[in-house]
């Protein structure tokens, strides 16, 4: 099978999507660390605090993978007169210490990538004559 080269707008758009893909469990267990939520407030919350940068439209299939894993759990509510219920979704005891785990590994993979950059910008600019 042929594998053409990717333009520069389908490897940005990969890239940005590869890593929120990696980093929305982390996000939701943050938030749901805060408090319970629903999903429309998850996403909501999510997209204010990263200024938009943060959309996540795939947010149930990180939701039940993290029930699956029992990091989170999920519960109804009446949220009407007229019994209207809404689910709504809490970290767990083994989800906060799955979150602090997540943290310190984003952390140590952040530092790792910045002294990568950090050396490889010393030879010239990324990019450039590619």
């Amino acid at each position: 099978m042929y594998m053409g080269r990717m333009s520069n707008k389908d490897a940005k758009s990969s890239f940005e999507d590869s890593f929120k893909r990696a980093t929305s469990p982390m996000m939701t267990l943050l938030l749901l660390n805060e408090k319970p939520m629903y999903v429309y407030n998850l996403s909501r919350e999510l997209e204010k605090r990263s200024n938009s940068t943060y959309k996540m439209s795939f947010l149930y299939p990180v939701l039940y993978r993290l029930q699956e894993q029992g990091y989170v759990c999920e519960y109804s509510q009446e949220i009407t007169e007229s019994h209207r219920t809404r689910n709504y979704y809490n970290i767990t005891d083994s989800g906060r210490e799955y979150l602090r785990f997540m943290l310190d590994k984003y952390r140590e993979l952040l530092k790792a990538v910045d002294i990568v950059i950090e050396n490889g910008l010393g030879s010239g600019d990324a990019g450039e004559g590619q």
